[in-house]
C-alpha cells in the first residue's frame, strides 16, 4: 500500500508556535508512516491561496489531504471545494469554518476542523489577569491581526473573564515578535504613549509578549523604561523551548500552554484514510494556564508598578 502523502501549509516560520505545529506534524508523520511536505504563507493569504491551488491543479501527485492554518479570516472555501471536488481530504486548524457542512454533505472525502479553544484561551487569560489585578487596574492588550478569528475570540474570551474594574487598551500586532517590536515603537512615539497607565502587559501570544518587552526596553527615560520592565507581561502559547523557556527565564509572568494541534490532525486523517471512518467536524484541544490560576493570585500587582504612575 502507498504511503498516504499530506501537505501541512502553515501561517509564517516567524512564529515559535508555527515552528512548533511543524516539529509536531513532522514527528506524526515519521511515526505514521505518512509523507508530509510543509509549506509556509509568510503572512500572505493571496500566497497561502496560490501555494494550494498550484497543489490541487497538479494532477500528476495529489495528496491524499491538505491541512492549514488559514491565514486570514475567509478559510478559503473556494480553495477547500476544489481539494475536495479533486478528491483530496481537507482539515482546517484554529478556525471554526461555516463551509465544514456543506463540503461534508457534497463530497466523501475527510473534512473537519481541529482547533484551539480560542475564546477559552481568553478566558484564561481573563482569569490570570483577574488574578494579579485583584482591585483593579489598566493593561495593555497586544492582539493578533483584526481579521484573525483566533484573535477576535480570545479577545471575546479575555474581556467576559476580566474584572469590569479592569481598563483594556487594545494595540494590534500581527503574531510575531518582530512585528510587536515594530507596533509598540512606534506607538511608544505619540507623545500619549508613556502617560498610559498600565498594571500588566498581555498578548495574544508569546512572540508579541517579547516584542513589546524588547521595544519598552529601548525607551530612552531611565526612570520610565525601568518601570515598564518592571510590569508583568504575560502571553499566550507555551511551546516549552521558547514561551516556558522565557518564563523559567523571567521574561515572562504567566503564559497558556497551548498544544499543538498538526500532530493531532495528522493521525485523524491518517486514521480516516486507513479506516474510511471520518472524524466529527469540529475537534477541540484543551488549553491550561502556567503558572496556575491559584499561584498567580499569590502574587498580585501593585498600582504603583504602573507605567503611567507617578
Amino acid at each position: 500500500m502507498q504511503r498516504p502523502r499530506f501537505v501541512l501549509s502553515l501561517t509564517t516560520k516567524d512564529n515559535d508556535f508555527q515552528i512548533a505545529q511543524a516539529e509536531a506534524a513532522a514527528q506524526a508523520a515519521n511515526r505514521l508512516g505518512v509523507d508530509i511536505e510543509i509549506l509556509y504563507a509568510d503572512n500572505d493569504a493571496i500566497q497561502q491561496s496560490q501555494q494550494l491551488l498550484k497543489i490541487i491543479q497538479s494532477r500528476a501527485s495529489l495528496p491524499d489531504g491538505i491541512i492549514l492554518e488559514p491565514v486570514g479570516g475567509t478559510g478559503f472555501p473556494q480553495v477547500a471545494r476544489a481539494a475536495a471536488a479533486a478528491g483530496i481530504g481537507w482539515v482546517v486548524m484554529n478556525r471554526e469554518i461555516e463551509y465544514l457542512a456543506d463540503l461534508r454533505r457534497d463530497y466523501k472525502v475527510p473534512i473537519f476542523c481541529i482547533s484551539s479553544d480560542h475564546e477559552e484561551i481568553g478566558r484564561i487569560q481573563g482569569k490570570q489577569v483577574a488574578a494579579l489585578l485583584p482591585n483593579g487596574g489598566s493593561v495593555l492588550l497586544i492582539q493578533g491581526p483584526a481579521e484573525s478569528a483566533a484573535a477576535q475570540n480570545r479577545l471575546v474570551g479575555f474581556q467576559e473573564a476580566k474584572s469590569p474594574s479592569v481598563q483594556v487598551k487594545v494595540i494590534k500586532g500581527n503574531w510575531t515578535e518582530t512585528g510587536a517590536y515594530k507596533v509598540i515603537s512606534s506607538w511608544l512615539k505619540l507623545s500619549t504613549a508613556l502617560q498610559t497607565p498600565i498594571d500588566v502587559v498581555v498578548s495574544q501570544n508569546d512572540a508579541m509578549a517579547i516584542g513589546t518587552r524588547k521595544a519598552f526596553e529601548e525607551i530612552a527615560n531611565p526612570a520610565l523604561r525601568q518601570k515598564f520592565s518592571r510590569l508583568p507581561y504575560i502571553g499566550i502559547d507555551g511551546v516549552r523551548t521558547t514561551g516556558q523557556e522565557w518564563l523559567k527565564r523571567g521574561l515572562l509572568d504567566a503564559t497558556i500552554v497551548v498544544p499543538p494541534n498538526s500532530d493531532v490532525a495528522i493521525e485523524m486523517l491518517a486514521q480516516t484514510v486507513k479506516t474510511g471512518v471520518f472524524p466529527p467536524e469540529v475537534t477541540l484541544t484543551v488549553p491550561k494556564s502556567l503558572p496556575s490560576i491559584a499561584e498567580l493570585a499569590k502574587r498580585p500587582v501593585h498600582k504603583s508598578h504602573a507605567a503611567g504612575a507617578n
